[in-house]
């Protein structure tokens, strides 16, 4: 990937939504899912802090454990982590291209890779919502790559946050300022923290 940024390319699935670039550290603060109608066909999104709707996430960073569960029904969860935080993922029989691909990386050593995937929002017995990501396509990647995609969702983010601090918010802008309590300096703290340590490595 010589263009300078990380394309949908083949981590898009039927190109039916557009995964958004998201950093761990805001997934990890998301909570809202949304529905635009009743019907059971239509799609869930996870309303980002940032405030935009997602249904699909384009993440990179270094896979750093995986878990097998289950010998019939088989399920692999797995962690990556990017320079905001940790991702956590997981493939199952129903995701078997996904589920094949995360199998076969060896986690004995240090790996990057680009997820594509579902965010899907659990919510604890004490009332915690966590969010984890259903991997659609999982793909290795070089260093190089992932450092693209830190710049490419930094550059989102900062796009998010212009909305975010908007004049004339959108409707799911004004949902999210009602739902999240984090500072626009809070986000910009975020993507400055992650930049810098792409350009200490």
């Amino acid at each position: 990937m010589n263009s300078g940024s990380v394309s949908n390319g083949q981590f898009m699935s039927y190109e039916r939504e557009p995964a958004k670039r998201v950093f761990a550290a805001e997934l990890r603060e998301a909570s809202k899912m949304i529905k635009d109608s009743e019907d059971e066909k239509s799609p869930v999104y996870l309303l980002l802090p940032t405030g935009e709707r997602c249904n699909r996430v384009l993440i990179a960073g270094a896979i750093t454990q995986k878990d097998k569960v289950g010998d019939q029904n088989i399920l692999y969860r797995a962690r990556v982590s990017d320079p905001t935080g940790i991702f956590y993922i997981n493939a199952s029989s129903y995701q078997p291209e996904a589920m094949h691909q995360l199998a076969k990386i060896d986690t004995s050593t240090p790996s990057f890779v680009v997820v594509v995937g579902k965010p899907n929002a659990y919510t604890t017995p004490d009332g915690k919502t966590l969010i984890s990501v259903r991997a659609e396509s999982i793909v290795v990647v070089d260093q190089e790559t992932r450092d693209l995609w830190v710049q490419d969702a930094a550059r989102s983010t900062l796009d998010r946050m212009d909305a975010l601090v908007s004049d004339v918010p959108s409707a799911d802008v004004v949902l999210a300022r009602e739902t999240y309590h984090l500072s626009a300096e809070h986000w910009k703290k975020m993507v400055s923290d992650a930049l810098s340590r792409i350009m200490q490595l």
